[in-house]
């Protein structure tokens, strides 16, 4: 059961998923702009990266496979996400999604972009 539902978040596009983001972020008085920059430092990618990967429709594993950089500071991101504690999670790509999915929470919930980023300075 849980190798098929891995399998359905592989193939989601990104682009669906950001905009799933968006909405979040949005509803809960926090900009697209603190989004992508959450982003950036997660994966990597710049700001027209991200623009690519939501035009071209890649699917979330072709997004993580084909990030810039993973943040090394991402091993710092822990806690409960959908159920599951991000720092126990085996799969390197459902990890990567859950890191992605536990910063825009962090987000939305309204932390400060310094803890998000891990102590980084907001730029």
């Amino acid at each position: 059961m849980a190798e098929m539902a891995d399998d359905r978040v592989r193939r989601m596009t990104f682009a669906s998923i950001y905009e799933l983001y968006v909405t979040k972020v949005e509803r809960k008085g926090r900009s697209t702009d603190e989004l992508r920059e959450v982003l950036t430092w997660l994966t990597g990618y710049d700001e027209a990266g991200l623009d690519r990967a939501v035009a071209a429709e890649v699917d979330l594993e072709t997004f993580f496979a084909q990030a810039p950089g993973m943040n090394p500071d991402a091993r710092l991101i822990t806690g409960v996400i959908c159920g599951y504690r991000v720092e126990e999670i085996t799969d390197p790509f459902m990890q990567k999604v859950r890191w992605a999915d536990k910063l825009v929470d962090e987000l939305a919930r309204g932390k400060k972009m310094t803890s998000i980023l891990r102590g980084e300075k907001v730029g």
